[in-house]
């Protein structure tokens, strides 16, 4: 524990950070939503009057590749992302709180392992421009660096705050 930070403020940081980045992904979740929304309308109503822009499908795709990169932190934590259950509900005693730290370690460490290929990913982008939108490819090989990071980021957070004995599924916002 850091110097001067006592355990129930360590929570009490967690948690406020998890709220942040949940409402900062959620956010850009609904925005790449929309613009995937928007783009499809447009190429929808473009065909049905004839000549249907060009850009609305790699503007689709880029929005559906962000609206992934941005939900991934967010699907670990609810436990939308795949997951073998059954194994850890049949275990007995602190064994599937055991499974469920060593697998959120495991998910941070492979993301961390990767980052840097995704580094290098990003700058070749800096070398190409997409065909149809002209946009500099670096935005759009961006997102599976951000996919790691909030992979990473949110995987230490799972990992923490089971070890804290907080359950995880209580953090969900209410429907």
């Amino acid at each position: 524990m850091a110097a001067g930070l006592s355990p129930g403020r360590f929570m009490k940081v967690i948690l406020k950070a998890y709220r942040v980045l949940e409402l900062l992904c959620r956010a850009g979740v609904f925005i790449a939503f929309m613009v995937l929304i928007i783009a499809v309308l447009t190429q929808v109503l473009g065909r049905a009057i004839g000549d249907s822009p060009v850009w609305t499908e790699e503007l689709t795709r880029f929005a559906l590749i962000y609206m992934t990169a941005l939900g991934v932190g967010l699907g670990l934590m609810s436990g939308d992302l795949v997951n073998v259950d059954i194994v850890c509900d049949a275990l007995p005693g602190p064994w599937p709180r055991i499974l469920n730290v060593a697998a959120s370690l495991a998910t941070a460490f492979l993301a961390a392992i990767l980052l840097p290929g995704a580094w290098k990913y990003v700058q070749i982008g800096f070398l190409q421009k997409s065909p149809a939108m002209g946009l500099q490819m670096s935005f759009v090989h961006f997102s599976v660096l951000l996919l790691f990071l909030l992979l990473l980021v949110f995987a230490v957070m799972r990992a923490v705050l089971t070890l804290l004995h907080v359950e995880i599924s209580h953090l969900k916002p209410e429907a």
